[in-house]
């Protein structure tokens, strides 16, 4: 017997009945269906994390009082308990730093309305304090304008530079270069608007204005909490920068040789790898959910070809008077337990792949086609079949030929 002719009698063995079929279907195809859409959307969100952080340099090093990410239980107070990073501590690693390069302040100083005449944003604009590196260090580009000189920041001047989204909404139908905006009743000259970069988890990365870190510390103090950026000029430079800045701010700060740091250091590869060790707790919760409802549903396989050879009792009488060997009984069966997996198996990866990719297209990221996980379902579904199949096609291929005639 071909494997068309298996395929085709497990097919009518489905359809004679279409209740018990469809329950098992489902249950194998939920199963399935688990594990792809986990796996899908993992992928999808590690393609987009990973083009997020394409966006800024890998040799960006970021220095800050808590944590970027943290997973797990954390000891927030230990945290609270830091002293601040502030502006004098930033401006004497830049003086003292020989491999940290483009030091500057990553600082949001409030989040409000900016106004230009009688236009007014709503109040969710960032106002964040930086020097000429800001820029550079977040990945952002002019678009039209300039970027800030090293004066404007020596001079705490008052000018700033903003993002696409401050400029579409104040800004529809003119020029935004040399206009004044006003910012808590303080007024700012544009002097540049940054190219769109679009959103990241559905929040834009366009909504903020830039001024001078100088000009913001003179209105709200200079012993304000901030991050730090630096640069360590290459990707092969940055376990030595962080080495260096990590002696120095200790001299700095004045932390005991014998305790801890008292700051994080993150750089594009710690954040990979926190989101790595997240992605892989995401992996872990499908397959486990997803071989919870496999085995069940292997247990439904198991019971609809017990019932099936009940039912085709004197079918398989026949074909053992007409000369059928045991192999064959045992093959019919067994391939039609793993045709009824397979069937379920495949509907479960097609509808498990759509849905993980509906996460791509609410990230506006690109498609993603789980090969690996896919042809792993295949290859589960055929063991799956053969595991929960063997008993009844032994079963089957046991029965007594003269015995199995008489049965009604």
């Amino acid at each position: 017997m071909n494997l068309f002719e298996v395929f085709r009698q497990a097919i009518d063995s489905l359809r004679s009945n279409k209740l018990r079929s469809s329950l098992t279907l489902l249950a194998i195809s939920v199963g399935v269906f688990a594990i792809i859409s986990a796996n899908t959307a993992v992928l999808v969100l590690d393609n987009y994390f990973k083009d997020t952080l394409s966006l800024m340099g890998g040799d960006v090093i970021t220095v800050s009082k808590f944590p970027s990410i943290s997973m797990g239980p954390t000891d927030w107070e230990t945290y609270r308990n830091r002293q601040d990073i502030t502006i004098a501590q930033m401006e004497n690693l830049q003086d003292l730093s020989q491999s940290a390069s483009e030091v500057g302040p990553n600082r949001t100083y409030r989040t409000t309305r900016v106004s230009y005449g009688e236009r007014e944003t709503e109040p969710n604009i960032g106002i964040r304090g930086g020097n000429e590196f800001y820029l550079a260090n977040n990945a952002y580009n002019i678009e039209e304008g300039r970027n800030f000189l090293p004066e404007d920041i020596d001079y705490a001047r008052s000018v700033a530079i903003i993002g696409a989204d401050v400029e579409s909404a104040l800004f529809e139908n003119e020029e935004a270069l040399g206009k004044v905006i006003r910012i808590e009743g303080r007024p700012y000259t544009i002097i540049g608007v940054t190219e769109a970069k679009g959103n990241v988890f559905g929040s834009t990365l366009d909504r903020f204005v830039v001024i001078p870190y100088t000009h913001l510390a003179g209105i709200y103090g200079r012993n304000w909490n901030i991050g730090i950026q630096v640069r360590a000029g290459s990707v092969e430079n940055v376990a030595a920068t962080i080495d260096e800045i990590t002696g120095v701010l200790r001299a700095i700060r004045k932390v005991d040789p014998a305790d801890a740091n008292d700051f994080e250091i993150t750089t594009n590869e710690t954040l990979g790898n926190a989101f790595d060790s997240f992605t892989g707790v995401l992996y872990m919760i499908g397959f486990v959910i997803g071989g919870i409802v496999l085995l069940g549903a292997g247990i439904g396989v198991m019971n609809i070809m017990l019932v099936s050879v009940s039912e085709r009792t004197r079918e398989i009488g026949v074909r053992k008077a007409v000369g059928a060997t045991r192999k064959a009984i045992v093959s019919q069966f067994l391939m039609e337990s793993i045709a009824i997996c397979q069937i379920g198996g495949v509907i479960g990866i097609i509808i498990g792949a759509g849905l993980g990719n509906a996460v791509a297209l609410w990230l506006d990221s690109s498609v993603v086609i789980p090969w690996g996980s896919a042809m792993g379902g295949v290859l589960g579904m055929m063991i799956v079949g053969v595991v929960f199949g063997v008993y009844p096609a032994f079963k089957a291929a046991q029965l007594d030929p003269i015995e199995s005639l008489r049965y009604e």
